[in-house]
This record gives structure tokens, C-alpha cells and sequence, in this order.
């Protein structure tokens, strides 16, 4: 499929899904907004695919929405703002219900919508000189991306708050230390860091990572007793996969395991 806003491709078990607008610092319009939530979908489905990287083209990771896109049509901006949160809320959706894993590799500036999707991966991967900000509060916005869900969960209520009231700037080492990222590299060693960490997770009990991330998210709004059931089933139900088997077998062995994704 040819793409105008996005590059996608598929190397060693890993989809990359590159923002590419590098012009407009990868903002969403909605050309991007539509290409990025059918990536999602193609990379979800494909039987190739055991991990999911997105990030950005050029000096940012993503801008947020295209504001000019939004100047320039005022009389609709309901309309364009619906539509566009359509495309990026589909795609968040079906990231976190994606049985592999998904890394956000925030390769600079992630502002509005761009910091609201990067917040929906199961790991945040941070070049030092990338930036966090919410910027929603400076056109009068309410947060959308997700970030209402996620932050609060990420950094508590407090926090959350203060971002989107202020504006706050956060850069990699502060995202890293209040938990909206799971590790900060130079920028010269980001690419590879990126490249090693998928390629890892690629290679892992793919379907072992979903139902895990399943059970994550379940665990937000379950009680006690139901998690615990939930869990029970999971767990069943690896113990019926090829990896399982794989894994305990190799375990007994003192060998390393050699994981299928089946």
C-alpha cells in the first residue's frame, strides 16, 4: 500500500511505523491521522509482526494536531476534530489491545495528541533531547490521544493536572523519572537502543506478552476475585501454546528458549 504521510516497514519480526511530516514536526492531519490507524491495523494483523515500533521523522516524534489545519477551518472544526480523533483513538485502541508489543520511540518534540499517543505504548523509549508537553491548555483544548486515561494512571491525578494547567515542559530525564518513560539514551545511541529493544521483544512468547498486557489493562477497573479468575484462565491458556512448551521445556534443560509466537 502507498503511503503519503507514514513510512512502514517490516524487518526481523518488527513493524516501524515512521510519523513523516517531518515539514510540520510530524503534526496530525488527517491524511497522517488515517495512514497511522490503518499501519496499526496492517501491523496488528500480520502474521509477520511479533512487535510494533512508532516514531518520528526528523527533530520530533509528533507535534499534536496540524493547528493550521484547524485556522484554516474554523466554521468545521467540529467535524475535522471528530474525524481525526476517530482515526488516532482507533489506532490507540487497537495498540493496546494488540497481542504484541508496542514501543513509542520519542525521538524528539511530542506535544498535544503526539504526548497523548506516545503515552499509550507499553514501552516509552526516549532520545535525551526529546520533550514532553501536553499544550492542549494554550489553544483552550481539552486532552485527547488517550492522555486523560493514561496520564492519571501514569503519574497520578495531581500531576496530570499540573501538566495540562500549566503547560509544563518535561524533557526525557523528568518523563523518566515520573514514570511516562521506560528509558532515556543518547541520542547518537537511541536508533540502535530502539532497533536491539524491538528486535528483542520480537523474538519473545508473543502471545505471553498480549495476554499479560491484557490482564494490565483489566487490572485498572477488576476486582480482586475477578483479576485473580482472569489470571487463572490466562495462564490456562499459555499453558496450551507451543512457547509454553518450548519455554519449559528449554528451562529444564538450562538451555535458552527459542520462542515462535505460537
Amino acid at each position: 500500500m502507498a503511503h503519503e504521510a507514514i513510512l512502514y516497514d517490516v524487518t526481523d519480526g518488527v513493524a516501524t511505523i515512521t510519523l513523516n511530516r517531518p515539514e510540520a514536526y510530524n503534526a496530525l492531519n488527517l491524511t497522517l491521522g488515517r495512514e497511522v490507524f490503518h499501519a496499526t491495523l496492517e501491523a496488528d494483523e500480520s502474521r509477520e509482526v511479533r512487535c510494533i515500533v512508532i516514531t518520528g521523522a526528523g527533530k520530533a516524534f509528533c507535534a499534536g494536531g496540524d493547528v493550521k489545519d484547524f485556522a484554516d477551518n474554523p466554521e468545521r472544526i467540529g467535524i475535522l476534530v471528530k474525524e481525526l480523533t476517530t482515526y488516532l483513538h482507533g489506532a490507540v485502541s487497537r495498540l493496546a489491545r494488540s497481542m504484541k508489543p508496542v514501543i513509542m520511540a520519542v525521538n524528539g518534540v511530542a506535544a498535544g495528541g503526539g504526548m497523548s499517543f506516545a503515552l499509550s505504548g507499553d514501552l516509552v523509549v526516549a532520545a535525551e533531547s526529546a520533550r514532553f508537553n501536553m499544550a492542549y491548555s494554550r489553544i483552550a483544548a481539552s486532552p485527547d490521544g488517550s492522555a486523560s486515561y493514561f496520564l492519571p494512571r501514569l503519574i497520578g491525578l495531581r500531576r496530570a493536572m499540573e501538566l495540562h494547567f500549566t503547560n509544563r515542559v518535561l524533557s526525557a530525564r523528568e518523563a523518566l523519572d515520573w514514570g511516562l518513560v521506560t528509558r532515556v539514551h543518547p541520542d547518537a545511541e537511541f536508533p540502535a537502543a530502539v532497533t536491539a529493544l524491538a528486535r528483542e521483544l520480537a523474538q519473545g512468547p508473543t502471545l505471553a506478552f498480549g495476554r499479560a498486557k491484557a490482564l494490565f489493562h483489566q487490572s485498572t477497573w477488576e476486582s480482586l476475585e475477578t483479576q485473580m479468575e482472569l489470571e487463572a484462565q490466562a495462564i490456562a491458556a499459555s499453558g496450551h501454546t507451543e512457547d509454553f512448551r518450548n519455554g519449559v521445556v528449554a528451562f529444564s534443560r538450562k538451555q535458552p528458549p527459542s520462542f515462535k509466537g505460537r
